[in-house]
């Protein structure tokens, strides 16, 4: 099965809120976790609806973003999507951290 990841982005970086979400990244990535594929969507509108039904349509696997209401994380997991919240950074370098598997929940790529 091949790994897609979406990370929830504003500008360069992770975006803080899921709902607020207006701009998406998602990668599919090969056997060895390397991305084969990527692609940078804008959303129509910052709902959390949307975006929970756009990582269940793209057959996403893994979703980083910054705070996520416990509804939405706790329905993301019951679909089998794995989670990591609460991340802060450029979303290029957290990317590059969860392909070498060194992303953790709570991440924070800006502290000293």
């Amino acid at each position: 099965m091949t790994e897609k990841v979406l990370i929830t982005i504003y500008g360069k970086d992770v975006a803080p809120r899921f709902d607020y979400t207006s701009e998406i990244f998602i990668a599919s990535l090969n056997d060895g976790r390397e991305v084969v594929e990527s692609k940078t969507i804008v959303m129509t509108s910052a709902s959390a609806e949307e975006l929970c039904h756009m990582i269940l349509s793209q057959g996403v696997t893994d979703v980083i973003c910054g705070g996520i209401e416990d509804e939405f994380y706790q329905y993301l997991k019951w679909k089998r999507v794995r989670v990591l919240d609460s991340v802060i950074g450029p979303y290029e370098d957290v990317l590059e951290l969860f392909l070498a598997n060194r992303l953790a929940q709570g991440s924070n790529l800006f502290g000293a």
